[in-house]
């Protein structure tokens, strides 16, 4: 084993650096400050509305206009804790909420994914509910919205930054490594033991549930960089090509780092939250089986998976296994998910129909190329369609159910979820009130060119 020189001044000196950036990049304070809004015009020449910052609530809409909204608060308070592929940028659930809500009431996410809506509804003194069948999204969202005790918070980060630079690899048996598959191909001898001792650190420490959640979670947040995966692709997998400098100490070194800068996020959100909000994130309910009782929501917000969606059990496999979140295959996770790919061949000998004449047309075509992914695009229209009956029940009347959904090209053809899910949900017995386009600026996930389409659509439902 390597030996270790672990420098707490050089390591606090760097995350000063980022702190900084941090307080001039979220430069819309608590007041949610209004952005400007200003007309521009795309690469193709086409008119966009564009809205730096906080959306104004007085916003003028109308149908089929496109905006380009600039978020500076993906890292502001808890939303930075985690890397999350396709989540919601925080100003458009802040802006969705402060229009279509009051304080007190009670929102639903029912694809809560990292917890964007449900930490904006706290800050906004909304009461809300974030349903996902995601073992690590259910985690995550937990402890985004969990209100540390600062105190507490500081005494853990100093507890653990002093164990740290401590650290002897020889205190560590063999015997303590987790087990889970190809373990030694995704990490170095070195990693594994550092990473070991983290977790038995963080198990050990004489701090509450909800501080080990939140230590568990900075870990989580590594994981994937000290591997030997890419970094930035939905598939876990191991590059050759990439040569990632990968070496002792590393994981050591990005803990500390990452923990006293969630530290510093967690204490913001946690002092922001001046007026009373609750969350609920319940183990038995996911978006096609919503039990709650009948008009118990006020308000539903969500942005879907993709049809031929990313494969979230896959994205966060290693945090995961390392969280014991899960153990051995993920066979059965990956098919509990809208969009998945995990199919059986059975499923599609033959061609299946929505009843949607746009959506099944598209279909048809799909299924002349690759009989399997017209399956999955068919089945992920039924989800979305037991998804809208269920937020229909439980939504009151006239409460507005608010869709974020991207479109995606499947063999070559556009797949436009948006108009098909626009007619199934008057098929439910939604009203569709408003739609308009989102353009996507920036993607964590890797989608190939000849597949992305850069314009997600925003559809207002009103029961």
């Amino acid at each position: 084993m390597a030996y270790y020189n672990i420098s707490l001044t050089e390591i606090k000196k760097n995350v000063q650096r980022r702190a900084k950036k941090y307080r001039e990049t979220n430069f819309f304070e608590d007041d949610f400050s209004i952005g400007i809004v200003k007309e521009v015009e795309n690469d193709f020449g086409e008119k966009l509305t564009r809205v730096d910052g906080n959306i104004p609530i007085s916003l003028p809409i109308e149908y089929g206009q496109r905006f380009l909204f600039i978020s500076y608060d993906q890292t502001r308070v808890s939303h930075g804790l985690h890397k999350y592929p396709a989540k919601f940028f925080p100003e458009l659930p802040r802006w969705l909420i402060q229009k279509y809500t009051k304080p007190d009431q009670v929102i639903l996410d029912p694809f809560t994914g990292s917890g964007t809506s449900n930490v904006e509804s706290m800050l906004l003194g909304r009461h809300s509910v974030g349903i996902d069948v995601d073992p690590f999204a259910k985690f995550l969202t937990k402890v985004k919205t969990t209100i540390l005790d600062i105190e507490e918070l500081g005494r853990s980060t100093d507890y653990i930054l002093n164990a740290l630079v401590k650290y002897d690899p020889s205190k560590i048996n063999i015997t303590e490594l987790p087990e889970f598959p190809y373990r030694d191909n995704w990490f170095n001898k070195e990693i594994l033991y550092e990473l070991t001792f983290i977790k038995k650190l963080i198990k050990n420490s004489p701090f509450s549930n909800s501080i080990k959640d939140f230590l568990h979670i900075c870990l989580s947040s590594i994981i994937r960089s000290v591997s030997n995966a890419d970094n930035n692709c939905t598939r876990t997998v191991v590059r050759k090509k990439l040569k990632k400098n990968i070496y002792p100490s590393l994981a050591l070194t990005k803990f500390a780092e990452t923990l006293l800068l969630n530290s510093y996020r967690m204490t913001d959100f946690s002092s922001s939250i001046k007026q009373s909000s609750s969350v609920e994130i319940p183990d038995d309910s996911d978006a096609r089986n919503i039990k709650y009782p009948r008009g118990y929501f006020d308000f539903a917000l969500t942005s879907p998976p993709y049809a031929n969606a990313v494969d979230y059990p896959r994205t966060h496999q290693l945090e995961m296994y390392w969280l014991e979140l899960v153990n051995g295959s993920l066979a059965q996770l990956k098919k509990e998910h809208v969009g998945t790919e995990s199919v059986s061949a059975k499923d599609y000998k033959s061609l299946h129909e929505t009843g949607i004449y746009l959506a099944d047309k598209t279909i048809k075509s799909i299924y002349k190329k690759d009989p399997r992914r017209a399956f999955i695009a068919y089945k992920y229209l039924v989800d979305m369609e037991l998804n809208l009956k269920e937020v229909y029940r439980v939504l009151k009347k006239r409460g507005k159910y608010v869709i974020v959904v991207g479109n995606n090209k499947i063999r070559g053809n556009n797949f436009e979820s948006w108009k098909y899910l626009m007619e199934i949900s008057e098929r439910v017995g939604f009203k569709v009130k408003e739609y308009f386009g989102s353009e996507i600026i920036n993607h964590f996930i890797k989608v190939p060119r000849d597949e992305r389409i850069n314009t997600d659509w925003i559809i207002v439902l009103e029961k």
